[in-house]
């Protein structure tokens, strides 16, 4: 009797010791997103190609706020009642909603510009107990200037969500920039994309060019402010090249955002592998093979505009009679 009892404790040991490499072998991981929209999607796809590379039997439970915080912080507390692994928040304000809820598990924040301004960190330096992440800051001086270097530019458009902490901050660089460059700044803010036609069209008598930073809300309305622009043959500047692959944008320079999302990946692997994510500095994408530069001959065409030669040497990407062509 004795020795079943003994084997009946080891099979039930050996069941929960398998059970508990399953759980090990494969993390709920919870990924809330801010709204769909190209770039967004392909740091999505890239966050679950990322970590499968190292936990190939990852599950993922995939939500998207649709560009509302209320849907954000519902998302939140759905992922701490699941009791998740680890939640991931792409864009700003996703990423605030998991910080702000989430306690019970490590929280990754993607393409987040401004981490510290937005209150998820205190310094890029480290991360904080159980929050790290990965930062989409983008060079808004650079991208004017190339703008500038395709048109001549006495005042540029400016289309941001004031609810959007990274925006804010992006607009006070674009600002500045500006200022410094002697180019008038004309800006418009919106709450939610439904506004975004509006917007551009109350500034589009007044500017010479639009130029758009890292902007979940108005990105997700590109269409609206591509048409208004195009009626008004005015270029407009983005830094976000997915969308533009597929709207009538003059140019964009920006990150390849996939690429950013498996990056985010491997970061959640370290930390579901043991690494705390207090030692981890916020990432900055800096290779030059994670910057995508997208130009629209097409466009130019429309407008009467021609690219200087090294601009096209640039470009890594580059539409042409309809056709896109990667280098």
């Amino acid at each position: 009797m004795k020795k079943f009892l003994s084997a009946i404790m080891c099979l039930t040991m050996a069941f929960v010791l398998s059970n508990q490499c399953i759980a090990a072998d494969a993390p709920f991981v919870g990924i809330s997103k801010i709204v769909a929209h190209p770039a967004l999607d392909a740091l999505e796809q890239g966050v679950q190609d990322g970590l499968k590379l190292s936990f190939p039997n990852a599950r993922f439970d995939l939500q998207n706020a649709n560009g509302e915080m209320s849907t954000a912080s519902s998302i939140a507390q759905k992922f701490k009642a699941q009791k998740v692994s680890l939640a991931i928040g792409i864009a700003t304000p996703t990423a605030q909603a998991l910080v702000n809820t989430v306690k019970n598990c490590p929280v990754i924040y993607c393409a987040v510009t401004d981490p510290v301004g937005a209150g998820l960190i205190e310094s890029t330096k480290k991360g904080e107990k159980n929050i790290t992440g990965i930062s989409d800051m983008t060079p808004v001086k650079e991208q004017i200037q190339l703008l500038n270097s395709i048109k001549t530019i006495k005042t540029l458009g400016h289309i941001y969500s004031s609810s959007e902490a990274n925006a804010v901050s992006l607009a006070q660089i674009a600002r500045q920039v500006c200022k410094d460059m002697g180019i008038k700044f004309v800006e418009a803010t919106i709450t939610n994309s439904a506004e975004v036609k509006q917007a551009v069209q109350t500034i589009a008598g007044r500017v010479d060019a639009i130029y758009l930073s890292n902007d979940n809300t108005v990105f997700s309305a590109l269409t609206a402010v591509t048409s208004v622009a195009k009626k008004h043959k005015i270029p407009v500047m983005s830094a976000d090249p997915s969308s533009a692959q597929t709207h009538e944008v003059l140019a964009a320079w920006g990150f390849d955002y996939y690429k950013m999302g498996v990056s985010t990946g491997k970061l959640a692997a370290r930390v579901l592998q043991g690494e705390k994510p207090e030692n981890i500095p916020t990432v900055f994408m800096t290779d030059p093979s994670d910057v995508d530069l997208l130009i629209n001959m097409d466009v130019a065409d429309y407008l009467g505009l021609k690219f200087p030669d090294e601009i096209i040497k640039k470009a890594n990407t580059i539409i042409k009679d309809g056709k896109m062509v990667k280098k």
